[in-house]
């Protein structure tokens, strides 16, 4: 009799427990959405050091041919060269293409659905990579690079949202944390394939790729239950939560409090004038400084043009090998990242990650200012100073600044709130990603290599006594405690 009780109790659970297959299944899908922002991202390091290379001039076949001046000396065309301007709209329009992109998001999502607006992005991601790879001018491969923009700004919402909802919260976290795993995986994937390829046209090719296996598994997954309830699709919002959670999983009291929660914030929606409110305006200018630092910092004008940043520190391990070492480094130190954010708290690794990116980017801009000055000394004496200043960097960024910025972002706001600050934050962030990137090339002509990482570093340094004394610590707080931190409402 024992046995069976058991035995039952053993089922009950089971039927308590929602299914995961189907739910890692959607995740993976949504994650090479990510997978394929990544190798956008990555692809402009390995690209802009083939563009900028000059090959050597052949006078005696020069003005032989009538052919025009775009094939002039390369019948095939497969080297496009660029000014150090022309590189620099090349590698930030990527993130001006983001900026726009994030802007059409909230606007599809409302309308195409989550599924939807996954399966539309696809289209700007390959007429980009089209444009570029058949690229004859510097505003082919721009227009190229912004039209693969809008999809990586799409995504970067779409992407998180869908997951997000779908999935139970027993397993949330983790999958949430899958989307930046997957954008450090397509980036080293760029970079590895960067390598073995030699020319940047084929380039193009392998990272379309990954698009085109992410438009194959979007085909196939379920639209959000949450974007079908709050259409009033309600059958078709069960049969999506039934198949995420199971079919033996009594769905119910989770499509209740789905009801609920729509149902409460189309009542309490907040405008942007509500936002000048004391205990909304405090988190508000704490996750858009957040957003702001994070960009500062300068990674992602590393990322941009790591190849050439090896290349000009003139060090014996090749410009390749150390992006793909950086890159590997990257992708495992944001796998840390995710499985200590609950463990050590948002607060400490931000000023952890602050931190060592300061000393680890001046560390980089003293090995050029060493070069500068003795350049066979650099070279022999400091050559593995480069590369570990990055690994170093891209580590502490990864663990912190990388993802806890858009955790907190989630955690600082009152859901009826989240739409209207989230806006605004992923806005800020992107336009501060276009002109830190854009600003590179120029500022280290004006400051010098060393005077730029400098300044990055000097920034970095702000950024950690912005943490020590700003930042809340939001580890284990209920949203009410943190909002109470604030001085806001108990509901």
């Amino acid at each position: 009799m024992a046995e069976i009780q058991m035995s039952s109790l053993g089922l009950v659970e089971e039927w308590r427990k929602p299914a995961h297959g189907t739910q890692y299944l959607a995740a993976l899908s949504a994650s090479m959405g990510a997978m394929a922002v990544g190798a956008a991202i990555g692809y402009s390091s390995p690209a802009s050091a083939a563009l900028l290379a000059k090959p050597p001039v052949d006078n005696t076949t020069a003005n032989t041919t009538s052919a025009p001046d775009w094939l002039a000396g390369n019948e095939e065309q497969l080297d496009l060269q660029l000014t150090a301007m022309e590189n620099n709209w090349f590698a930030a329009s990527l993130s001006a293409g983001a900026l726009v992109g994030c802007m059409i998001a909230g606007f599809s999502l409302n309308t195409l659905g989550r599924k939807g607006t996954m399966l539309a992005s696809v289209v700007p991601l390959m007429l980009g990579w089209a444009l570029i790879g058949f690229a004859q001018n510097i505003g082919m491969l721009v227009t190229g690079r912004v039209l693969c923009g809008l999809c990586t700004g799409i995504t970067s919402l779409v992407c998180p949202t869908y997951t997000t909802e779908y999935a139970s919260k027993d397993i949330r976290g983790a999958l949430g944390s899958g989307f930046q795993l997957f954008v450090t995986i397509g980036i080293l994937f760029a970079y590895l394939f960067g390598a073995l390829v030699d020319s940047w046209r084929w380039l193009v090719l392998v990272c379309a790729s990954v698009g085109g296996v992410y438009l194959l598994l979007a085909v196939f997954i379920k639209e959000s239950p949450t974007f079908l309830l709050s259409k009033g699709k309600e059958e078709g919002a069960r049969a999506s939560m039934q198949y995420f959670r199971g079919k033996s999983y009594d769905i119910e009291p989770e499509m209740n409090a789905l009801k609920e929660s729509l149902e409460e914030a189309a009542k309490n929606k907040v405008s942007f004038s509500d936002l000048k409110e004391p205990y909304i305006l405090k988190p508000l200018v704490i996750t858009l400084a957040l957003m702001v630092f994070q960009q500062l910092a300068g990674v992602n004008a590393v990322i941009y043009n790591i190849n050439l940043i090896f290349q000009a520190s003139g060090t014996s391990i090749s410009d390749d090998l150390s992006s793909i070492i950086v890159g590997i480094v990257q992708v495992l130190a944001t796998a840390a990242g995710s499985l200590m954010i609950d463990r050590v708290g948002r607060k400490i690794l931000l000023c952890f990650s602050a931190f060592a990116m300061s000393v680890s980017i001046i560390s980089l801009g003293v090995f050029f200012y060493i070069k500068s000055t003795d350049e066979s000394f650099a070279q022999d004496v400091l050559g593995w100073l480069p590369l570990t200043s990055l690994m170093v960097f891209i580590s502490a960024f990864s663990v912190g600044y990388g993802p806890i910025p858009w955790v907190m972002m989630g955690e600082l706001f009152y859901p009826n709130v989240k739409e209207a600050a989230g806006s605004m934050a992923t806005t800020l962030n992107w336009t501060f990603v276009f002109i830190v990137t854009f600003v590179f090339a120029p500022l280290q002509d004006a400051i010098h290599d060393y005077g730029a990482y400098w300044l990055f570093g000097g920034l970095c340094a702000v950024n950690f006594l912005f943490c020590v004394f700003f930042v809340p610590e939001t580890k284990g707080r209920t949203l009410q405690e943190t909002m109470a931190h604030f001085g806001g409402p108990a509901a």
